[in-house]
């Protein structure tokens, strides 16, 4: 389960066994929501959140917070899905410490 971005107790991670669409799941204490990025022509056109299996949805608050970040940073986010699944390749951590 790599970890991909902290952010202010926000933990943003792939499951190892994931499938298309990209997509990264957003977990904060006992809260997880699933965000489906989907580009078109390299850019973020939509973002769709769903429930994960067995746990409550992310609080309205921090899905707003979840969404800048994913917005901010959905190139970067593309970028590891592609590294970690298709490449092979660990992520590298990043660690947001300064509020979108």
């Amino acid at each position: 389960m790599p970890k991909l971005i902290e952010y202010f107790g926000l933990i943003f991670y792939f499951y190892s066994n994931e499938h298309l669409p990209v997509h990264v799941h957003v977990s904060h204490a006992e809260y997880e929501t699933i965000f489906e990025l989907f580009f078109e022509d390299g850019k973020l056109t939509e973002v769709q959140l769903r429930k994960a299996d067995g746990v409550e949805m992310l609080p309205a608050k921090d899905q707003k917070e979840a969404m800048k970040v994913i917005e901010a940073y959905a190139d970067e986010i593309a970028q590891k899905w592609l590294e970690f699944f298709v490449l092979k390749k660990k992520p590298k951590i990043r660690k947001i410490t300064k509020r979108l």
